[in-house]
């Protein structure tokens, strides 16, 4: 089996399974653990997946750059954005975190709401311009470009001295087993620290997010108590996780 082959039949069990063992792969194929491992490498370098002990699980494409980001499920976001907005009740202290999904969350808040917005993404505050009823607190540091958002020392320090009845939370990755996982080490942290500041936790996650995993995990999947998803989404071992799903 030529290499393309390989490599095609892997991403193709992955998508099947959600996990590969190269162990398996090398006697299905009667090829050696180390040429199978080789092909892992080389897909995880292309960012086809991701590597972990024994094997590869699926990588999130949600890693992109921003511009690529935006262009990313339009529609479904939008329609995800209109479920979480619903879940905002007048008189709440909100974080919302950075990314696109979130802006399209803020651009279905009512004009009218009344509510406290606490943030760590400039783009997040700024959208909120003409909302005049709702008071927004930015927290500052240092801006870490790939999500626009701010992190760092001064961030964390920020986060320490807030109180919040919601978190909505900001992942690439949503997986049964690994939990909720993101891109970058410090933004992980971050997260962390707002998770523990709130009352609930939600995920919005578009259908790409689901199955798949980045590098760095931000929590086991008991941390949110929340997930908003796609109609077509499968849902089943969240919901065994105790999770309150919402299609959209």
């Amino acid at each position: 089996m030529l290499t393309e082959q390989r490599k095609r039949h892997i991403l193709d069990l992955l998508a099947r399974d959600g996990r590969v063992v190269a162990k398996a792969v090398s006697a299905e194929l009667s090829l050696s653990e180390d040429t199978i491992r080789r092909d892992l490498r080389e897909l995880a370098a292309d960012g086809k997946l991701l590597r972990v002990h024994g094997g590869a699980l699926p990588a999130s494409p949600t890693t992109a750059p921003l511009d690529v980001r935006r262009g990313m499920s339009v529609a479904a976001k939008a329609r995800l954005g209109q479920s979480g907005a619903r879940l905002i009740q007048p008189g709440q202290t909100v974080i919302i975190d950075g990314g696109t999904t979130h802006m399209a969350l803020v651009q279905c808040l009512p004009a009218d709401l009344r509510a406290t917005v606490v943030t760590h993404s400039p783009a997040i505050a700024a959208a909120l311009e003409h909302h005049q009823t709702i008071e927004v607190i930015v927290i500052g540091g240092r801006l870490f470009r790939h999500s626009m958002v701010n992190v760092g020392a001064a961030a964390m320090e920020a986060i320490t001295r807030i109180r919040a009845d919601l978190f909505f939370l900001g992942v690439t990755g949503v997986h049964p087993a690994e939990g909720f996982t993101t891109g970058e080490f410090e933004e992980a942290a971050i997260k962390r620290a707002l998770i523990s500041r709130a009352g609930e936790t939600i995920v919005l996650a578009t259908m790409e997010k689901m199955g798949a995993v980045s590098p760095h995990q931000i929590a086991p999947l008991n941390a949110a108590g929340t997930l908003v998803v796609e109609k077509d989404a499968p849902t089943e071992e969240f919901e065994r996780a105790g999770m309150t799903i919402i299609k959209s």
